[in-house]
């Protein structure tokens, strides 16, 4: 009985960690609508600087069965700052993470169109796994098809028509987000298009492999910015993985052209702002699930940016993670993750060299 109740608590722990929650409150008729979220306590403590970090996110997925084999389906996902006072900063932070609608086919794969994830993030995804920091070498938002993004059409296939086990591909198209001329420019883009393959739990080993890459025609401003000028944006990104025994391991590896945005200070005292030409970006990861619910973590996580105007080659982001997650259920855990910044304090674009250390706790549905 002791074995199955700490099997119990394992799967309950590793599933935890893995999987997102969801509360069913409808499901009737062929329609049904899921809702989702957490809420999280955080405070972050640097080396200068303390700040609350706490927030909310909440969303819902829909579904409704059309005919036998075609599925409507819909999901939203929002962000709100909790840390805000209820003055003139109340609304700020606040936004809509995902918004999408799509028809699935069966074993034919399914189409959405909205605000998603880029098919680069899919490699990108195998090392974000971290409790708080991660997945930041080169994935920044509204930054083509590197993570989430506006104006996605995006075809995904799992398990190859049916025909192979967790192998999965798909194929986006990203519509022009032409922001030139707002504080937002860098966030804008050409029209572009972008796959991704991944092959998951390989003959039930445990391995996942996956690839990506994403070419994207750049705004008018963006081609010719004095720093990261260049008619193209280009990403590509290979990722391995082991998810078995409670145990994970994960690395990736990827390049950038014209895509990584990039801002600070030369050692000269010069204000800097615009493209990495290229990057050159490792993440790499390994945790181990307790069956008692901890969970720890070591990562380390480095992007080169090669070439840059007025620059060179220069360190944009290096650090080691350190981290531990405690799961008290399914719904309630706890964390606490140290950054060990490795940037020198002289880098050549002057960016920060605080060890930042954040502390969560935070219930999910």
């Amino acid at each position: 009985m002791m074995k199955r109740s700490l099997l119990a608590l394992a799967v309950s722990f590793i599933a935890a960690s893995g999987v997102a929650h969801a509360a069913e409150i409808y499901n009737k008729d062929g329609n049904k609508l899921d809702l989702y979220g957490r809420v999280a306590a955080k405070y972050v403590f640097t080396d200068n600087a303390n700040a609350d970090g706490t927030y909310v996110r909440f969303g819902f997925k829909g579904e409704t069965q059309i005919t036998d084999q075609l599925i409507g389906y819909g999901q939203w996902e929002y962000n709100v700052q909790a840390n805000n006072s209820e003055g003139s900063d109340a609304q700020s932070g606040n936004k809509t993470r995902l918004g999408f609608a799509g028809l699935k086919f069966g074993e034919y794969g399914s189409f959405d169109y909205g605000r998603n994830y880029g098919v680069v993030y899919d490699a990108e995804a195998y090392t974000d796994m971290l409790p708080e920091y991660g997945g930041d070498s080169y994935s920044q938002t509204d930054n083509y098809m590197t993570a989430r993004s506006s104006g996605l059409a995006t075809y995904r296939n799992r398990d190859f028509f049916g025909l192979v086990e967790g192998l999965n591909f798909a194929v986006q198209y990203q519509g022009k987000n032409d922001r030139d001329g707002t504080a937002d420019e860098g966030r804008g883009n050409g029209d572009g298009y972008g796959f991704s393959v991944d092959y998951q739990d390989i003959g039930g080993s445990g391995i996942g492999v996956a690839a990506a890459y994403s070419n994207a025609n750049r705004t008018a401003n963006q081609k010719n910015s004095v720093v990261g000028g260049g008619d193209r944006a280009e990403a590509w990104t290979g990722a391995v993985k082991y998810d078995a025994n409670q145990v994970y391991l994960a690395a990736m590896y990827a390049e950038t052209r014209n895509t990584t945005r990039i801002s600070g200070e030369t050692n000269a005292g010069l204000a800097i702002s615009g493209y990495a030409n290229r990057t050159q970006n490792v993440e790499a990861v390994a945790q181990y699930q307790f069956l008692n619910g901890l969970r720890p973590s070591v990562a380390y996580v480095q992007s080169w940016g090669k070439e840059i105007d007025g620059v060179g080659d220069a360190d944009l982001v290096k650090y080691v993670e350190v981290g531990v997650t405690y799961y008290l259920n399914k719904n309630m855990y706890t964390y606490v993750d140290y950054q060990i910044n490795l940037l020198d304090e002289d880098n050549a674009l002057g960016q920060a060299t605080d060890n930042v250390v954040a502390v969560n706790l935070t219930y999910r549905f």
